[in-house]
């Protein structure tokens, strides 16, 4: 007797139906599993078999055979120890087979009781859309799968429940509804940062549209303390901004099983000693890579001349297409990576070119060896180069409190408001990903502006990206003022904040 149990599987950050057929015949004993199986898929044999002998069911001595369909796609993880499971028993006749309508994921402990498992989100939704309308899960996991809707979702704490609700002997309770409970907000403020208005300013522009930025400074200076503050002025996330964030967090393995829903942007800060796959994703079983942790979010590189080139170079892609194409032996992998680019440097190798201190011994051509370690191409891809000065003693000891985030913040919600009216009924969510066809409709420039954008494009020897990322930063500044028009002051102060000169103290 043949029978199918429906469940799911991963392909990177995407769920995707699986069938597990389940076949009981003659023969010497023997358990078999096929359809491209990992080392932990053909070890379910061990766990499914002592899980059946510990909840009180036989373990039926014949011929078993597995298909995990479609066969032709790899299966890996320990998710399909429960549809085996439940299979297995229905092909026995221990219990009823489930309907079509209803699927199974998880991993067994030898003892029967359920562990469990990452990716349970975008299965979650991958089930929705094939139509299952029940799904039962490890209890751990039962809150992240009803975030997906529309699925009656049933936590299982041990293979015994289980069981005894397919027998109808003692069913189970649907989990309910996870749903966020309130509670504060725990970002660093930007009122702890005294002085360094200019560079609040930069940041406040950011915010408002979404743009890259680079701080470059003496050490001390305060890039990574101004850096650590963005997340506190962001705009908060849509449902659909926080469920797609969640669903990639979720494969990756760091949602929280009580807190299931990204409710903060993320914000990711890898080692510079962090390789090209960890950056970008891939590996083995093609997980998804820090780029893509930080979608709809925050990604800070601190120490920017010390990561690798060509882990830097990986950023080019995604910072123009939103997206990350991942290419390896085992197949090419789409992520999406959506993020907002921050980066901290200082002005030469030993930190102190500029300082008033005058402790800087760097040689003008270590500067330029220091500074050449991030690409043309890479500069050209970020919006704001901001000059972060060290902080007088004054400054410091001034009495008087700073601006809070939330003041910031109310100031970035209105312009993200315009923007959201300018943008509707399109995929634009902000000015920093603007189309040229949209940069030509909403930045136009009068007749100073015109003769300002020149000048600053000769001498300055933008690129056409460069031109058009000041025409979107421009916009973004205007909107903070809440103008309908781009002015020659908005221009002028978008073009103070391209000045690549910095990077040369």
């Amino acid at each position: 007797m043949v029978v199918s149990i429906r469940s799911l599987g991963l392909n990177g950050i995407r769920g995707y139906a699986v069938s597990a057929e389940c076949f009981l015949s003659g023969g010497l004993p023997n358990f078999d599993v096929v359809g491209l199986p990992d080392a932990a898929v053909r070890e379910a044999r061990e766990r499914v078999r002592a899980a059946i002998k510990n909840c009180g069911a036989k373990f039926p001595v014949s011929r078993i055979t597995v298909n995990l369909a479609p066969a032709g796609q790899k299966k890996a993880g320990t998710i399909y120890d429960l549809p085996i499971f439940v299979g297995i028993l229905a092909a026995n006749g221990d219990i009823p087979t489930p309907g079509e309508d209803t699927a199974f994921l998880g991993e067994l402990s030898l003892t029967g009781a359920l562990r469990g498992v990452t990716g349970v989100l975008p299965m979650a939704m991958a089930a929705k859309e094939a139509g299952i309308r029940n799904l039962f899960v490890p209890a751990e996991n039962a809150a992240e799968a009803t975030l997906a809707g529309g699925l009656t979702v049933y936590g299982i704490t041990d293979a015994q429940s289980l069981v005894a609700h397919l027998k109808r002997e003692d069913l189970l309770s649907p989990a309910p509804p996870w749903k966020q409970e309130a509670e504060t907000e725990d970002y660093a403020d930007l009122r702890d940062v005294m002085g360094q208005e200019n560079v609040k300013r930069a940041l406040e522009i950011a915010a408002a549209g979404g743009h890259n930025l680079l701080l470059i400074g003496s050490p001390g200076s305060g890039k990574s303390m101004l850096a650590k503050r963005l997340p506190s002025i962001l705009p908060d996330m849509t449902d659909s901004e926080a469920l797609s964030a969640s669903a990639i967090w979720s494969v990756a393995g760091l949602t929280d099983p009580k807190h299931p829903l990204l409710t903060h942007r993320p914000f990711r800060s890898p080692h510079h000693t962090a390789s090209a796959a960890a950056l970008a994703g891939g590996g083995p079983q093609m997980r998804p890579g820090e780029i893509s942790l930080a979608h709809n979010g925050v990604l800070f590189l601190d120490e920017l001349p010390e990561f690798h080139r060509d882990v830097l170079e990986t950023l080019r892609q995604p910072l123009e297409d939103g997206e990350v194409t991942v290419a390896r032996a085992g197949g090419t992998l789409h992520l999406p990576a959506r993020f907002q680019l921050i980066c901290a440097m200082n002005p030469c190798r030993c930190g102190w070119r500029g300082h008033a201190s005058g402790r800087c011994r760097c040689s003008e051509r270590d500067v330029e060896r220091y500074v050449d370690k991030i690409s043309g191409p890479l500069l050209d891809r970020i919006d704001l180069h901001v000059n972060v000065p060290s902080v007088e003693y004054e400054m410091m000891r001034r009495k008087t409190p700073a601006e809070p985030s939330a003041a910031v913040k109310a100031r970035v919600d209105d312009a993200r408001a315009i923007q959201k009216r300018r943008f509707a009924g399109t995929d634009t969510t902000c000015n920093a990903y603007m189309t040229p066809a949209q940069i030509k409709a909403f930045c136009p420039l009068d007749a100073t502006g015109d003769a300002l954008m020149k000048n600053a494009f000769d001498r300055m020897g933008l690129t056409a990206r460069s031109h058009d990322r000041v025409l979107r930063l421009a916009r973004t500044i205007a909107d903070l003022d809440g103008e309908e028009n781009i002015s020659a002051a908005h221009l002028a102060e978008a073009v103070q904040f391209r000045n690549t000169d910095i990077l040369k103290g």
